[in-house]
């Protein structure tokens, strides 16, 4: 009760809400946007989303890891789901089977999530996600994620892009102007501004769009809150899309390994076994709730060490402030209306510039490694391969199979899957370097 009562773990709780907010607000929007979801089911959404992502980040800190890291809808998944919705719409599949099915490998990777914590799966699992792999992953969720927020910052729609959409040139010029505004913030301003960046983009972003755009309104509903199952679609078996859930689900786990070894050096202690299962446990149950729901799943954010590291409040009771504060946002309509219309170029430029710290992540992962001549390829591979299928139209996947379409056309699941495979069965470390004897 002490520690509620001071003032700095309100203000720090403040900007760890804000901080919540900016990350998970657009998931739901655009995810809705791309399934043609009626206003009042896109509310819906939202609400449960800051509701489910409040109590999430609470049950994390109190019981999961124990650290102040933002448990929330998985950028991974927020970005397989788009781009699926992409690939299978344009193959003719419907929005209620792509969304039926999602739901289903949703399910079938919260199960396998729980299980892999409780039977203490995890800290072997974090082995196989080696530094190669790190800095693969985050290099490519990098790009995945940047593309989707260049989007938004244009005034492209997300999801299933229809081919008359053209840039929106006053949309674009201000959300380059707010990049700029927010790095200059980041770069020259002393840590006890620069620390606000985040919050000085959505506030000054938001007044500057409302005066010379005008209004923005994402959403129009703001009737209670109503519970209905699979929002998104009723449960379907389309194979192709189920597994391409379930390897993400797998691959998500990354999310868990990366955030929680990057946090290692802010808390001076090394990650338990009993952390990682507890983490698993909790970020499955929370999937399950996602899918039920047809919400996008949960994990740790990866991009919580760079806000830790700016902000310096890795304590947990302002993270317990903001998380708190989020869940009740979702409590009451008209507060969830109200801020669930921060137009999407706004909230696309303040994740563009906050995510461009996975390059920092992912160099970090990466000087771990000595590259040399004969070793490169373990990540020229994946990196070129992916960012090259990243490029490629549908159309080329025209004469794959299918039912494994929706993974091979996916360049970060590939990619991740190509760093996982070469780093856990080539020896790298025993293949001699250029000059080198054998003796």
């Amino acid at each position: 009760m002490v520690e509620l009562k001071k003032t700095e773990n309100w203000v720090a709780g403040l900007q760890w809400l804000f901080f919540i907010f900016a990350n998970i607000v657009i998931i739901p929007v655009t995810v809705g946007q791309a399934f043609q979801l009626s206003d009042s089911s896109i509310m819906t959404t939202l609400q449960l989303s800051f509701i489910v992502t409040g109590c999430a980040c609470i049950c994390q800190a109190l019981w999961g890891h124990r650290r102040a890291i933002l448990e929330g809808q998985s950028g991974l998944w927020w970005g397989m789901i788009l781009t699926t919705v992409s690939i299978a719409a344009s193959q003719g599949i419907s929005l209620p089977e792509i969304g039926g099915s999602l739901a289903v490998g949703i399910l079938i990777s919260a199960a396998i999530t729980v299980f892999v914590g409780l039977f203490g799966w995890g800290n072997a699992l974090a082995k196989l996600f080696k530094p190669g792999v790190m800095g693969v992953f985050m290099l490519l969720f990098g790009f995945q994620l940047i593309q989707i927020f260049l989007k938004g910052m244009l005034g492209i729609p997300m999801g299933n892009t229809p081919d008359h959409v053209s840039i929106q040139g006053n949309i674009a010029l201000l959300s380059i102007i707010m990049m700029l505004l927010m790095v200059i913030v980041n770069v020259t301003l002393p840590n006890k501004i620069s620390k606000y960046s985040l919050l000085i983009g959505i506030v000054i972003g938001w007044a500057a769009f409302a005066i010379f755009l005008g209004e923005e309104e994402t959403v129009k509903e703001s009737a209670s809150l109503t519970f209905e199952f699979f929002l998104l679609g009723k449960p379907e078996f389309n194979v192709g899309i189920i597994i391409v859930a379930v390897v993400t689900g797998i691959l998500n786990l990354a999310n868990t390994f990366g955030a929680l070894k990057g946090t290692e050096d802010l808390y001076d202690s090394e990650t338990s076994k009993k952390q990682f299962s507890a983490s698993l446990i909790i970020s499955g149950i929370f999937t399950g709730i996602s899918g039920l729901f047809g919400l996008v799943p949960y994990a740790p954010f990866v991009s919580s060490i760079g806000f830790l590291k700016q902000s310096g409040i890795i304590h947990r009771m302002p993270f317990l402030i903001g998380g708190a504060l989020f869940l009740m946002m979702g409590v009451f309509p008209p507060v969830t209306l109200f801020f669930s219309n921060i137009p999407l170029s706004i909230g696309s430029t303040v994740l563009f510039v906050s995510y461009l710290q996975l390059l920092l992540s992912s160099l970090d992962f990466l000087k771990k490694i000595e590259f040399n001549k004969r070793n490169v390829y373990r990540s020229a591979i994946p990196i070129f391969v992916a960012v090259v299928i990243m490029t490629f139209p549908d159309s080329y996947f025209a004469g794959v199979p299918t039912y494994i379409q929706p993974f091979i056309q996916n360049g970060l699941l590939v990619g991740i899957t190509l760093a996982l495979v070469l780093e856990n069965i080539i020896p790298w470390d025993k293949i001699v370097k250029p000059g080198q004897s054998n003796n």
